[in-house]
């Protein structure tokens, strides 16, 4: 779409969701490493959160409870306490009968840690708290990454610093809902996006807001549209019917199978030898 930021183009994009967290433990470098060798996704997503002592480390939650073998709240761990932890200890791929990452060295990493290990990888990182901005945006500056990391933000009270971010930005959900309600109004084309990227659920609040119409809504202001967390074959070619220009999936081996039916998509890196 002309327009359209550089490290949004192409498309429809295989986005790994967390890495792709239904194949290995979330946000962890093992997933984001896995997932660019074996299903070379377009973009990967994560989420960052600050310490203590104001380190940005990668993980969604919190608190480490869900994923870790720890308990407690991210905000009060030191740099060195996180990363002690095993951020393998509850991935589970059977629905808890084996839980093949415990012990293996999983830690969570920092943001600076995928910047420098990821340098051709495009990036959606969403920060989950306003302390987590310094740290990210810092990293993204040291590593020269501003070209291919997509700010996020759910809240506009997190996202202070986002107007001096001279990269790519995804709407916060208050921008997101505000489009929405003047596009359900007719007034869409009234409406100033701040933003270059709309990255949103398929259903908000019970109501279905990703449709064709807003699909294409958006293409006429050159603002991508990805949808999030898109795990299903059948969604994904509804969504893929409706015009979005990216699946945002924790199973970035299903999504990749799709998008080859439906666009064409080369065969991923771990099927080529079957081809």
């Amino acid at each position: 779409m002309d327009g359209v930021r550089a490290a949004l183009q192409g498309g429809p994009l295989l986005i790994a969701h967390r890495g792709g967290a239904g194949l290995a433990p979330e946000n962890t470098m093992l997933a984001f490493q896995r997932a660019v060798e074996d299903w070379a996704p377009d973009m990967i997503e994560m989420d960052v959160r600050a310490t203590s002592d104001g380190h940005c480390v990668v993980i969604h939650d919190h608190t480490v409870d869900r994923t870790t073998n720890g308990t407690g709240k991210v905000a009060d761990f030191t740099l060195a306490d996180i990363q002690q932890l095993d951020a393998g200890y509850n991935f589970t791929g059977d629905g808890g009968r084996t839980f093949p990452f415990r012990g293996k060295g999983v830690r969570i990493p920092t943001i600076d840690e995928v910047l420098t290990k990821l340098p051709p990888v495009r990036l959606t990182v969403e920060v989950k708290t306003h302390a987590a901005q310094r740290g990210l945006f810092a990293a993204i500056a040291e590593a020269s990454a501003a070209d291919r990391v997509i700010a996020a933000g759910m809240h506009d009270r997190d996202r202070n610093m986002f107007p001096q971010y001279r990269g790519a930005k995804s709407a916060s959900a208050e921008q997101a809902k505000r489009f929405y309600m003047m596009h359900r109004l007719h007034l869409d084309r009234l409406h100033r996006l701040h933003a270059d990227v709309v990255q949103i659920p398929e259903r908000w609040g019970g109501r279905q807001v990703v449709t064709a119409a807003l699909a294409r809504a958006l293409r006429r202001i050159s603002v991508p549209l990805h949808v999030w967390t898109v795990n299903d074959p059948m969604d994904m070619n509804r969504l893929l019917d409706f015009g979005v220009d990216g699946l945002i999936s924790d199973r970035p081996d299903i999504a990749s199978r799709v998008l080859q039916d439906r666009v064409g998509r080369a065969p991923a890196p771990i099927e080529r030898g079957r081809h």
